[in-house]
């Protein structure tokens, strides 16, 4: 039989199995990537016996829960634990904290189906502090670059191309503006912290030490850097891109309309995707009228509302280069022109994309 696992590190790095025993409404809290979760107790089951610890004590709380979890139910879910134990044979189980769920699924697979598999010792709440402690030690000791510019230069086509940049971005599953929000969800904000963390572990396993990330807000939609992370990036140097003002709109117009139908076209259909595609676009201007004001976004409403109705009829996009061009013109670029100016002391290098890649990978020793 296998130990029980104390070691986080190995288990991360080399993405080890892992079957989460907690209840569904703890796990969509927070997560790691690529667990599964075959909870011992439903939440309705975990919060009878939650009530019942605190009345009656531990030991009723334990019998109620064995009640709750019997006959067929109990089958089931050793079936499905056993299903993962034998697909995963390198794999672990984990509950909370590493105590009475994890063990009791760990007794069941040995006595009801012969299988020893081991479990994470500490559970949820050690691997979580682990990771925390991972990224808190990487921003302590690693040195960090920024890649920003305005709206549209291709910060994120210069990260791909980095072999030491960091996407926080694809993290955080949003593109950074006010029309970043994609088709499918953002992760909870838990689940964002740890496959940061886990990115960083890795790649420090890799032996890189200095890393580029995007100069990015506090917030990445509803995705929330952790605070070290973004008072760090107040004061790293900064590499400054730049790009024509065609090419810019170029950029947008084939990320946020051309891109943005496709993926709610994939995972909606044809209609009901490309519905749902022109909401989030209306949507996304609406947010900002506030601060657009009220004659300029009837003003760029109209222009999308026409391009909208074009791109439905014969999947031309010509007209959307209108609302686009005025909101960087009129909108994005001052507020960019203001953050440079506050940010000169720290640009260390400016260029358009080829010039901004090369340096940066001069910069890492490449």
């Amino acid at each position: 039989m296998r130990d029980d696992c104390t070691d986080y590190r190995e288990l991360f790095l080399h993405d080890r199995p892992l079957m989460d025993t907690r209840a569904p409404v703890e796990f969509a809290k927070g997560a790691f990537p690529g667990v599964i979760n075959l909870p011992l107790m439903t939440d309705i089951e975990r919060q009878k016996v939650g009530t019942c610890y605190k009345q009656q004590g531990q030991q009723a709380a334990i019998e109620l829960g064995h009640r709750l979890v019997s006959g067929r139910t109990k089958a089931e879910r050793i079936e499905a634990w056993v299903t993962f134990a034998k697909a995963n044979p390198e794999g672990y189980l984990y509950c909370f904290r590493g105590g009475l769920r994890s063990q009791i699924v760990q007794q069941w697979l040995k006595s009801e189906a012969g299988i020893d598999y081991p479990r994470v010792v500490g559970g949820y709440k050690a691997l979580r502090s682990f990771l925390l402690h991972t990224t808190e030690q990487a921003l302590q000791e690693c040195t960090f670059v920024l890649v920003g510019g305005m709206t549209g230069t291709g910060k994120t086509e210069v990260i791909a191309q980095l072999a030491n940049a960091v996407d926080l971005e694809g993290h955080a599953n949003h593109r950074g503006s006010s029309f970043g929000k994609r088709a499918s969800a953002q992760p909870a904000q838990i689940d964002f912290e740890n496959a940061l963390a886990i990115d960083l572990l890795k790649r420090r396993a890799r032996g890189q030490q200095q890393f580029v990330l995007e100069d990015e807000a506090r917030l990445i939609g509803r995705c929330s850097l952790p605070l070290p992370l973004h008072q760090g990036m107040q004061h790293y140097p900064l590499v400054w891109l730049e790009d024509s003002l065609q090419n810019r709109i170029e950029r947008i117009l084939q990320a946020y309309v051309v891109e943005l139908c496709a993926e709610f076209v994939a995972q909606q259909g044809e209609e009901a995707g490309f519905a749902a595609y022109a909401a989030r676009l209306r949507e996304s201007l609406a947010n900002i009228t506030r601060r657009l004001g009220g004659e300029r976004y009837q003003r760029l409403a109209a222009i999308m509302d026409q391009a909208l109705v074009e791109q439905e009829a014969d999947g031309q996009v010509d007209t959307h280069r209108g609302w686009i061009e005025a909101l960087l013109v009129e909108y994005y670029d001052p507020m960019y022109v203001f953050q440079r100016e506050s940010k000169a002391g720290r640009i260390e290098f400016a260029g358009e994309q080829q010039a901004v890649v090369q340096y940066l990978r001069e910069r890492n020793g490449e």
